[in-house]
């Protein structure tokens, strides 16, 4: 009678507790379900997103082609490939809004372009990679001396993990020493993808690519005997604003800032015989490949920098401020000519002023310490803003960035 009266009370928790597991695994399946749905939902927006910007190149970014060139279409970028130097003549893209979001990582997958019908370089044309005795995944790897540098670079499409992936073909690759390729060609796509975190509403057309000629060395050990380009270009369109600006940087460790190698798109139009954005109305396109200016296209807190003076043009002896680097830690004092873009006082009393560039890009600074302000009859602060100066001193290493400790007002020239 008390198993009865027990299985009497127990009976309905039970038949609830099985009605919620199975409400539980109902909406379980449902969650599953619309997780399916979104991912398929994602693969399709991305899809069209990239037949978008393959439209837009068309419309727009692609150069024109020259009879005999065959244009590789590839997810998100488009190129014509050099057989004779076995990289890009140029590549085509577009850095869209989307990379603010983008969350892909490099994927690092270097492979031959499938698309290239002569045949792409590959990885033996940059190192050689021979299994290590004795070990079953282990290599050693004998490079030729050059970065396998992108023109499009992966970061530009972290939005899509296909496009990105493509990014990696040899196609996209040309041989660049390390000094340039990691530090002011990097910097200089991340210019044009800052360009885009500050103007989110718009994209930028971008065409890439090496001078190539003739007479160009190349990568004796590869297989296919790479060229290696001596300059590279980038050009940028922004039609949403009607901003347009190139460059043209030197394959080699850059001491100058990336700004002192802007130029207008019809002076790489000269030096390369490709015409770039030739689909826009004529006015148009005359008026955005005129334009070099370099301010339309830095940060805001960089608009008030200029560039350093130009060497040769300076008097025997006067150094602008990024020869004057040579000079840091010598103990001797030097002269150096430059625009005062920024000054300050600390809180301890120091005088301490940014030459050509401002903080945090700054290239050269001058010190006053608090004990020598008295040798000025005047306020540097003021005096000094915007103008140029020559000025002596012995130049010293402050976080490695030269600075040369200013002592006295008669070792200040103001122009």
């Amino acid at each position: 009678m008390r198993n009865t009266l027990l299985l009497l009370f127990l009976a309905p928790i039970l038949l609830f507790s099985q009605s919620v597991d199975e409400k539980i695994k109902a909406l379980e399946n449902q969650s599953i379900a619309l997780d399916e749905q979104k991912a398929k939902l994602l693969v399709e927006i991305n899809e069209l997103k990239l037949e978008r910007v393959r439209a837009d190149i068309s419309k727009v970014g692609m150069p024109e082609k020259i009879e005999g060139e065959e244009i590789i279409v590839h997810a998100a970028m488009c190129l014509v490939y050099s057989e004779q130097h076995e990289q890009a003549k140029w590549v085509a893209h577009i850095i869209t809004p989307d990379i603010i979001t983008g969350k892909v990582s490099r994927s690092n997958n270097f492979r031959i372009d499938p698309l290239v019908t002569t045949g792409s370089a590959s990885e033996k044309d940059y190192f050689l990679k021979t299994k290590k005795p004795g070990t079953k995944n282990k290599y050693d790897y004998d490079g030729f001396g050059y970065d396998r540098g992108h023109l499009a670079p992966s970061a530009d499409f972290k939005w899509s993990k296909k496009a990105l992936s493509e990014s990696y073909f040899y196609s996209n690759m040309s041989p660049q020493l390390a000094d340039f390729n990691r530090k002011k060609w990097a910097k200089l796509e991340g210019l044009l993808r800052g360009y885009i975190n500050d103007h989110p509403k718009t994209q930028l057309y971008v065409v890439t690519g090496p001078l190539l000629n003739d007479s160009l060395p190349v990568i004796e050990r590869g297989i296919n005997k790479v060229s290696i380009p001596k300059y590279y270009y980038k050009i940028a369109l922004d039609l949403t604003n009607k901003q347009a600006i190139a460059f043209v940087m030197p394959n080699k460790d850059i001491k100058y800032p990336i700004t002192s190698y802007a130029v207008s798109i019809n002076e790489v139009e000269e030096a390369t015989g490709i015409n770039f954005f030739h689909q826009l109305d004529d006015a148009l396109e005359e008026e955005l490949e005129a334009q070099k200016e370099i301010n339309a296209w830095v940060p805001e807190k960089q608009k008030g920098d200029v560039e350093p003076m130009y060497q040769p043009k300076l008097p025997p002896g006067v150094f602008n401020t990024v020869q004057a680097k040579r000079h840091m830690g010598s103990g001797k004092k030097v002269a150096v000519k430059g625009t005062v873009v920024g000054g300050r006082k600390t809180k301890n009393g120091h005088l301490f002023f940014n030459i050509d560039k401002r903080y945090p890009n700054q290239i050269f600074t001058v010190a006053i310490w608090k004990q020598n302000i008295v040798n000025f009859s005047y306020d540097p602060i003021v005096e000094w803003q915007d103008k140029q100066v020559t000025l002596k001193g012995k130049i010293a290493d402050f976080d490695g960035t030269p600075t040369l400790i200013l002592e006295k007002e008669n070792s200040v020239e103001i122009h």
